[in-house]
């Protein structure tokens, strides 16, 4: 079995694939703002796997796309150490089936990489990929598999702890969308502003990004953590996958034609 792991602001979220089916077999989190040695996420990695009935000497292999380098060192020797797996990171120069036509590749983040990977092969081109994560993104992909442009916006979370940080009176609420937008006390004016206000940048970047490509038939592809939200609440948003990133390490391990099978 193959981990994939998706190290994110927020969270470091992993999946085990079975490498002779190609399924998913159990997908977990962990924090990612908490500072840990490679004993300890060693520790955390092997819990987990036994909880969801799966054991160490099962993983054969490992991926890890990253956007906090502060935590590779610890991540990285605990899987050398522990797991005897030198893992592949997502990074400059790994094969991964898209072609960046930005103009400058090497700052496109790994994690919108790996999102554009499985979006587009899984549900075809051209696609419009949107994750809403610590940032919400947008990335076009075209019908040939060429990634084209990119755009990032706060993320619900980052505005919302914007909101109760930077106003005195304003209290720390759970992001949810109210039951109506006439809002009458101030958390529900708060949700109300955060949820609807996410749903409408949302629509009218989709819309711009649709005008200004020129290209017919772009399906609209969402994930994240709050990505369910706001994809119910909208009609421009044409699927929501939320193990899509995962997808997308896993297709690109795939792509890397690894010879080396560890025996345990």
């Amino acid at each position: 079995m193959v981990l994939t792991i998706d190290v994110g602001n927020t969270n470091i979220t992993v999946g085990v694939f079975d490498r002779d089916e190609d399924k998913m077999e159990a997908t977990f989190r962990i924090t990612t703002k908490m500072p840990r040695t490679s004993d300890e996420y060693a520790m955390v990695l092997s819990t987990l796997l036994e909880k969801n009935n799966i054991s160490v000497h099962e993983i054969h292999d490992a991926i890890i796309c990253s956007v906090v380098p502060k935590v590779m060192h610890s991540l990285e020797g605990a899987l050398i150490k522990y797991f005897d797996i030198q893992p592949i990171v997502v990074g400059a120069g790994i094969k991964t089936g898209i072609r960046i036509a930005t103009t400058n590749p090497q700052q496109v983040g790994a994690d919108r990489i790996v999102d554009a990977v499985a979006a587009y092969e899984i549900y075809g081109g051209p696609v419009l990929v949107l994750d809403f994560g610590t940032a919400t993104t947008y990335d076009l992909v075209d019908g040939n598999g060429t990634f084209l442009c990119a755009v990032t916006a706060p993320g619900l979370r980052i505005s919302a702890q914007a909101l109760w940080e930077e106003a005195a009176k304003l209290p720390e609420i759970e992001i949810k969308l109210p039951d109506t937008i006439m809002a009458k006390d101030t958390v529900a004016s708060m949700q109300a502003g955060l949820v609807y206000g996410q749903i409408g940048q949302t629509e009218y970047i989709i819309k711009k990004i649709k005008e200004q490509a020129g290209i017919d038939n772009i399906k609209v592809v969402a994930t994240g953590g709050l990505g369910r939200v706001i994809a119910e609440e909208t009609d421009s948003i044409d699927v929501y996958d939320n193990t899509l990133t995962l997808k997308g390490i896993y297709r690109v391990y795939k792509k890397q034609n690894r010879k080396k099978a560890i025996n345990k």
